[in-house]
């Protein structure tokens, strides 16, 4: 324990920490996306790797955007927060107004030109966006600067209703209408930068009652046809949350809308320990819908076993150590809840996908960060990785470190800047000297000798006898 303290003392700990966990987890993510992926893909079009070939195309994307996320200092990121806000308004806009108008014309999907939306993304010319991905990545940035600015001023409910409740309502409705899960990955956001901020806890029950409500409310219009819920249909978000608190027999669900659950639960009793091996997982033949995004933790499962699943659940623990550990250290208000808030988003969401996966959450739909197939998540995740690592640069002590021995010229070039020196701390001013009845002539010399009594100090005589006499 004293060797582990002295290397979480280090000035760069949290960055080494944050890099080597959020690495693992890449690494572990891009061979777990060809485990799953690669039979079904030869089978479909005869080429195992392209799904593998896609993901990595993003990891690239993603680390560049890494790499220049974590150049930028915070003022830059207080800038960017509101045009990011109002660009994933816009995008879920046009995503939910496309959606509705597929929905009245009855088709599966709705194109505008070169702009095609399909439930929870959008084709520009090819490439393909998920707006609410984009859209908590934002919020940590707009929330955190709107929170910094108000200072002391949170203790007052209008100073929190305006303008930070309008527009997380507006996310939670253009996002929520069809994804519920995303929705509270973006409730976890808000809960984070509150906490961070300290708001008082009555505020927290309030916001949680409202949640609870709007969550219900979100279940029930899915019978309308929210999300890829279909009008005079089960609703399927209802029979999800049914699902978890009445769980059915096994033997109905081989046929129900719970077999999804089923077959996770057999992948997982089927690794065991220690798995069947890597690459070895039988219920990614066609049995286990999704295994390659929401339900890959149970592929782990089936393959790694246990030992796997502590290794993932441990890294994650790492990454939501670390981004605690940058929010208390940090000095900026803003750095402390983007920080805060981005750690909240990345844990919350795997937090929920592994809790749907093994039985203890219901089902959301969430993937799994890092790991799960999906570009736009991983490179906004990525995105997010980049900051917290400027964020860890940042801190006091690494500051301080960094500027005493900087790198050489062309790795800060590369790499990263120096990040800036902390503020200089004001000296209290010292006491003033405290007025006693003995005299100035009778103090102490400065080396804390007296003066003998009745030895006179010698005096200097100085110029000649001539100056003495005038």
């Amino acid at each position: 324990m004293a060797a582990l303290r002295g290397l979480l003392d280090r000035p760069l700990a949290s960055y080494y920490l944050l890099l080597s966990s959020a690495g693992l987890l890449l690494l572990i993510g891009l061979t777990m996306v060809f485990s799953a992926t690669s039979v079904r893909e030869y089978a479909q079009g005869g080429n195992a790797f392209a799904a593998l070939t896609k993901q990595a195309i993003f990891a690239v994307i993603g680390i560049v955007a890494f790499w220049a996320c974590q150049r930028l200092p915070a003022k830059t990121y207080r800038v960017l927060g509101r045009p990011l806000l109002f660009t994933a308004v816009g995008l879920l806009l046009v995503l939910n107004l496309l959606l509705a108008y597929a929905r009245l014309t009855g088709q599966d999907s709705a194109r505008i030109g070169p702009i095609e939306a399909r439930l929870l993304w959008l084709f520009v010319g090819g490439i393909q966006v998920q707006p609410s991905e984009l859209a908590k990545f934002a919020l940590v940035l707009w929330g955190a600067h709107v929170i910094a600015r108000k200072g002391a001023a949170l203790g007052w409910w209008r100073e929190l209703a305006t303008p930070l409740f309008p527009v997380v309502g507006l996310l939670f409705v253009l996002v929520g209408y069809n994804d519920l899960g995303t929705m509270l990955c973006l409730l976890a956001v808000v809960v984070g930068l509150l906490w961070a901020a300290g708001v008082r806890m009555r505020v927290f029950g309030t916001l949680s009652v409202l949640g609870l409500l709007g969550v219900g409310l979100l279940i029930a219009v899915a019978s309308l046809g929210a999300g890829s819920g279909e009008r005079g249909e089960q609703n399927y978000r209802f029979a999800r949350l049914m699902s978890f608190f009445n769980p059915p027999d096994p033997q109905d669900c081989k046929l129900d809308g719970c077999l999804q659950i089923y077959q996770g639960r057999l992948a997982i009793e089927h690794g065991g320990w220690f798995g069947v091996g890597l690459g070895k997982s039988s219920l990614k033949f066609g049995w286990l819908p999704e295994a390659h995004n929401d339900f890959i933790f149970a592929i782990i499962a089936e393959e790694l076993g246990v030992i796997g699943c502590v290794v993932v659940l441990s890294l994650f623990a790492v990454l939501a150590y670390t981004g605690l550990r940058i929010a208390r250290r940090v000095e900026d208000p803003f750095r402390r809840l983007a920080a805060a808030a981005a750690t909240t988003w990345l844990v919350s969401q795997a937090v929920i996908n592994i809790g749907g996966v093994v039985g203890l959450l219901p089902i959301t739909g969430l993937p799994l960060p890092f790991i799960s197939d999906g570009g736009s998540a991983l490179v906004v995740t990525l995105a997010a990785i980049g900051m917290l690592a400027s964020f860890a640069r940042a801190e006091p002590d690494a500051a301080r470190a960094l500027h005493a021995r900087p790198p050489a010229r062309w790795v800060r070039l590369l790499w990263a800047p120096l990040p800036p020196l902390p503020g200089r701390r004001r000296r209290p001013a010292s006491p003033p000297a405290a007025r006693g009845s003995v005299p100035r002539s009778r103090e102490r010399r400065p080396d804390d000798q007296a003066a003998p009594r009745g030895v006179r100090l010698a005096r200097t005589r100085r110029g000649s006898a001539d100056e003495r006499r005038r």
